[in-house]
C-alpha cells in the first residue's frame, strides 16, 4: 500500500486524511480518539516551517509517522483508563454506509464514514489487537496490515528495525493463538446471525441455546452510561436467558440485520434510537462470541446514519 506522495499543498496535504484515519482507528479502536491523533498530526505538520515542509519529500509518509507515534502515546496512557472504564471497554463499532441507503460522504466531518471496512476491523480482530502491548500493536498494524517497511516504523517506535520485526512476530503469533480454527464463510456468518436474530425476536431461549456454542462468550460495553452487564457472560444457555430477559425489559425492540465492522450484525433500535450494535464470531455454524456495545457516545456514527 503506497503512502502518498502528495505534495505540499493544501489539496495534497488533507487527501492523506482518509488513510491517517485508517491507520488510527486500526491502533487506537476508537472513532473519536482516531479524529484526534490525526488532527494533532495535521496541526504538528502545519507548525512546521515552511521551509522545512518543502524538504520534505513525502508528506504522507511524514503524517503517518507522527500519526503512528501520537497513537503509540495515547495507547500507552489508555491502559490505565480503561482500569477505570465501568465494565468492559470495547472498540467502536463502525457502520457500512451503504446499507442505510446513503450515499459516500464526501465532507471531513464524518471519520466513521471514511474507514475502510476490512478484516482488519472485524471486532474480533480489534478485541485481539487490544490484548497486544503498545509496540507490539503498532509494529503489527503498520507491517502486517498497511505493509509499512520495518525501517520505517524504527522511527515510530523509537527502535532498531531488527526489534520492530520480532515485535510484529510476537503480535502475528498472539493473533494466531486467538483466531478459531475453522470459521464460516460470509454466507454463513449472516445465515447463523440471521437465526439468532429470529430466535431473539421469538423471544425463543432453546433455539438460542442451539444456535449458541456451549462455551460461547458474550461481552457488552455500556461504558457507565447505560445497563449492561459489567462482566462477559460465558455459556449459551445463560447468554440466551440473559438476551431473552433484555426483551423481556425492552418492549418495541426492533432488531436489523446490519453490517458491523465489515460483518455481519445486529442492530437494536427502540423508537427510531440506535440502542445497542452487536457483532458476532461464528465457527461450526455456532456462534461462539458477541460483543454488544450499548455506550451511546460510541454509537454516535450509527445515529448519524439511521435515517432509514
Amino acid at each position: 500500500m503506497s503512502w502518498g506522495t502528495a505534495g505540499t499543498s493544501a489539496d495534497g496535504i488533507a487527501g492523506e486524511r482518509r488513510q491517517l484515519l485508517n491507520v488510527a482507528y486500526r491502533l487506537l479502536g476508537s472513532v473519536a480518539e482516531s479524529e484526534d491523533a490525526v488532527q494533532e498530526a495535521y496541526t504538528r505538520w502545519y507548525a512546521l516551517p515552511r521551509g522545512r515542509r518543502d524538504e520534505i519529500a513525502s508528506p504522507g509518509a511524514w503524517l503517518t509517522t507522527v500519526t503512528g507515534r501520537i497513537c503509540l502515546d495515547v495507547l500507552g496512557s489508555a491502559r490505565a483508563r480503561r482500569e477505570r472504564y465501568v465494565g468492559v471497554w470495547l472498540p467502536d463499532p463502525l457502520p457500512d454506509r451503504a446499507e442505510w441507503g446513503l450515499a459516500p460522504s464526501t465532507g471531513l466531518a464524518d471519520p466513521a464514514d471514511q474507514m475502510v471496512l476490512d478484516e482488519s476491523v472485524t471486532m474480533a480482530f480489534l478485541v485481539v489487537l487490544e490484548s497486544m502491548t503498545p509496540a507490539e500493536r503498532v509494529a503489527f498494524v503498520l507491517h502486517d496490515v498497511f505493509r509499512y517497511p520495518f525501517a520505517e516504523i524504527a522511527a515510530v517506535l523509537g527502535r532498531t528495525p531488527a526489534a520492530c520485526k520480532q515485535l510484529a512476530a510476537s503480535a502475528r503469533r498472539r493473533v494466531r493463538a486467538a483466531r478459531a480454527p475453522v470459521s464460516v464463510g460470509e454466507a454463513g456468518r449472516a445465515d447463523a446471525v440471521r437465526q439468532v436474530k429470529e430466535a431473539w425476536e421469538r423471544k425463543d431461549i432453546a433455539a438460542l441455546v442451539d444456535l449458541l456454542d456451549p462455551a460461547a462468550v458474550m461481552t457488552a460495553d455500556g461504558g457507565g452510561l447505560v445497563g449492561a452487564a459489567l462482566r462477559p457472560i460465558e455459556g449459551g444457555a445463560r447468554i440466551a436467558q440473559y438476551m431473552v430477559a433484555i426483551a423481556d425489559k425492552a418492549p418495541g425492540l426492533e432488531l436489523l440485520e446490519r453490517s458491523v465492522n465489515g460483518a455481519p450484525g445486529l442492530v437494536a433500535r427502540r423508537d427510531g434510537v440506535v440502542m445497542t450494535v452487536a457483532s458476532f464470531d461464528v465457527t461450526d455454524g455456532r456462534v461462539t462470541r458477541i460483543w454488544a456495545v450499548r455506550n451511546p457516545e460510541k454509537l454516535r456514527p450509527w445515529a448519524r446514519h439511521d435515517l432509514s
